[in-house]
């Protein structure tokens, strides 16, 4: 045994991390360690003397770094799920070594020789079709680390991604510190005008979470701050709320990302033009599916003028609500969904103070568990006193159809200021089946949602309740996962493909048979009655038009932004104001993520450039959902199997076109995509 419990065998059940052993001091010793281990064996691959075959090399390389993997993962998965100061400080500090320890694998030269020998032989290997793919995909990885670069390149480049790692990090956490720094105080009843009960429950339950008694806070958790500027009669209030929210990450002082998201995208330009790109979305398109930005543009440009044309229908039932109340001001930002809620109250007689005892958290998560189970056959058994890092976290077992565990899935549901705003999947652990030992997964859904107080159910907003779907979809795809390989295993696909599998699983939240089955009352147990879902469905096509144009216009201005061949006297807020008239943006409606607090942009790379994969996977898992329609059955057996093997199931084995069409039988049609938000009538 030795002093890190990080460097030990973990003795735990499913060989969970030691979460309660370790705290953030163990972490930049057991990194040490970890990263030394892997040069070694970096080191000994790149130094063997016998030919390369794939055995010897591509199975080694991604059997190396275990025990880097396993600290690795646990630190970022508490980093963004439960952090600390002094966590954060571990943080800046290992990002810089991490990419500098990836940047002295992937330009090794004697490796990359190795590597690409297979590679150049690879048509006459006799590889299987997942053997080919890790080849392709690792070879790529390497090219695309810059191993094909000139010594001087090389040692640039490696400064530049070793800066970015950096700029990244501390993007995050200066987002995290606007949010968890922020909360609007209600101390009088004329400040909770309008507040529902559930409202006032999650907000009395904020304030007491962070010490504060005989008051209700607000914080800039999506879970609160939204339904705030839903439901509060305080215009004053949703104002001041709706300007913090929009202002994270721009604001003077140690948290200004201004400065930091500029230099980011100065790096990522010399980072494109060291691979020969004139800009970054350039670079970073070659390796999705879309493959070039002109690709991306043209989706795009499908829907954005159809969106703002039913946005300013959507804006007309607004005003017009506005004047029917004696309100006369203009409508801006604030007021969107507040007004927005009276139209959907008037024109469908619903609000999340109905619909929302209908949806309690448990029965959800139940629901949730039944669809995977009905469709993949899968098993969810919460396991109680497992230790977690934190005590709202639960833990279950996944098994399958014959009752083999075949992977753990934690979740972690609940807002607090030391999580990360926004929703995520992550793994402790990803399958695979390494020297013929089966691995099994664990798998993390966060979310943020409000948490009642004490005692009290915990009711869901019906986005809550696709957010909920969502995410598990992002874990069954985790979970599922039946491959030789972890490069290849999971979540570990093309970033214009990873959406499909979550934004498909959402389609399931609101079927009919889910919610006769499992949307029952929070009291009375009732099922939700007809007329009440009648009116769900009614209302389903309610403000996309806004929803829409939100989304769409974060997306263009990605593009815009990563497109451009210099940032000389770029300015990053004026920049988004420019970007925004050119494209016509209705100003009542706010930027999704404005450009100072766009952590998908800016908190890593995964995303940059490629904000618009949610709508290219939204063609994908419209078009995939009207297999089961077609079917006449959400459940349809032939279809869920062929779901489960060439999506669920399949990693990265198979090329994503490929993929798609093996279990649609056809290529992907945008027609049901454009239906599904409403567009069809507007093209």
């Amino acid at each position: 045994m030795s002093s890190n419990p990080l460097l030990d065998t973990w003795v735990t059940p499913y060989g969970l991390p030691p979460f309660a052993l370790v705290n953030a001091d163990h972490f930049l010793p057991a990194f040490a360690a970890a990263l030394a281990e892997q040069r070694n064996e970096i080191d000994t691959l790149a130094a063997a003397s016998d030919a390369p075959t794939f055995a010897n090399t591509l199975g080694a390389f991604d059997r190396s770094g275990r025990l880097l993997a396993r600290v690795r993962e646990l630190f970022f998965n508490l980093a963004a799920a439960e952090t600390s100061p002094a966590l954060q400080k571990v943080e800046l500090e290992i990002a810089p070594l991490l990419a500098a320890h990836n940047s002295a694998i992937y330009m090794n030269a004697a490796l990359f020789a190795r590597i690409n020998t297979i590679q150049t032989q690879a048509d006459s290997l006799g590889l299987s079709l997942e053997q080919r793919r890790l080849l392709d995909r690792v070879h790529l990885d390497f090219v695309r680390a810059g191993a094909n670069l000139a010594d001087a390149s090389k040692t640039r480049y490696a400064q530049v991604v070793a800066k970015l790692a950096e700029l990244t990090t501390q993007f995050s956490q200066n987002v995290l510190a606007d949010e968890a720094g922020y909360q609007l105080l209600l101390t009088t009843e004329a400040d909770l005008s309008g507040l529902p009960v559930f409202l006032r429950n999650a907000a009395k339950a904020a304030a007491e979470a962070r010490g504060i008694k005989d008051a209700h806070a607000i914080t800039l958790s999506r879970s609160l701050l939204m339904p705030f500027l839903t439901f509060s009669e305080r215009r004053d209030l949703r104002e001041q709320a709706l300007t913090a929210w929009l202002a994270r990450g721009e604001q003077t002082g140690a948290s200004d990302n201004r400065p930091i998201a500029l230099e980011i995208l100065k790096l990522r330009l010399e980072q494109a033009n060291l691979h020969g790109y004139k800009t970054f979305a350039d670079y970073a398109l070659v390796d999705r599916m879309a493959g070039q930005p002109a690709a991306v543009q043209e989706l795009l440009g499908k829907v954005w003028e159809p969106a703002k044309q039913r946005a300013n229908a959507e804006l007309d039932a607004i005003k017009a609500t506005a004047l029917a109340t004696g309100s006369t001001h203009p409508i801006e930002q604030w007021d969107w969904r507040f007004y927005a809620e009276k139209v959907r109250q008037t024109r469908y007689q619903l609000d999340d103070a109905e619909t929302k005892p209908y949806f309690e958290l448990n029965a959800m998560m139940g629901a949730m568990f039944d669809c995977a189970g009905k469709l993949f056959g899968l098993a969810f058994e919460e396991k109680l006193g497992v230790p977690m890092y934190h005590p709202d976290v639960r833990t279950f077992e996944v098994k399958n159809a014959q009752g083999a565990l075949v992977g753990i899935f934690l979740s972690d549901n609940f807002a607090r200021a030391s999580k990360s705003g926004g929703a995520w999947m992550s793994a402790y652990r990803l399958q695979s089946r390494m020297a013929d030992t089966d691995v099994i997964p664990i798998i993390a859904n966060h979310n943020n949602f409000a948490k009642a107080p004490a005692g009290e159910p915990t009711l869901l907003s019906l986005d809550d309740v696709r957010t909920l779907f969502h995410e598990f979809g992002h874990g069954l795809h985790g979970l599922l996962s039946n491959v030789t390989f972890e490069r290849l295993s999971g979540t570990n696909v093309l970033q214009d493909y990873v959406e499909l599998p979550s934004q498909l699983f959402e389609h399931w939240a609101l079927e009919s048979v889910v919610l006769d089955k499992h949307a029952k009352h929070y009291q009375t147990g009732a099922s939700i009655p007809a007329v009440l879902r009648q009116r769900i469905e009614a209302a389903r096509l309610f403000n996309k038009g806004f929803e829409t144009v939100q989304y769409t216009a974060s997306a263009l201005v990605d593009m815009a932004a990563h497109a451009l061949t210099s940032y000389d006297e770029f300015d990053l807020v004026g920049f988004e104001k420019a970007e925004l008239a050119r494209l016509g943006m209705p100003s009542p409606i706010p930027m999704m993520h404005r450009l100072s607090h766009f952590r998908h942009l800016f908190a890593g790379d995964s995303y940059a450039a490629g904000y618009y994969v949610y709508m290219w996977a939204e063609v994908l898992d419209a078009d995939a959902f009207d297999a089961f329609v077609e079917a006449g059955d959400p459940f349809d057996a032939p279809t869920a199997e062929r779901l489960h093997r060439y999506v669920y199931s399949a990693g990265n084995t198979i090329e994503p076109r490929d993929a798609y069409a093996a279990f649609r039988g056809r290529a992907a049609k945008v027609e049901p995509m454009l239906r599904k938000k409403g567009l069809l009538e507007q093209v």
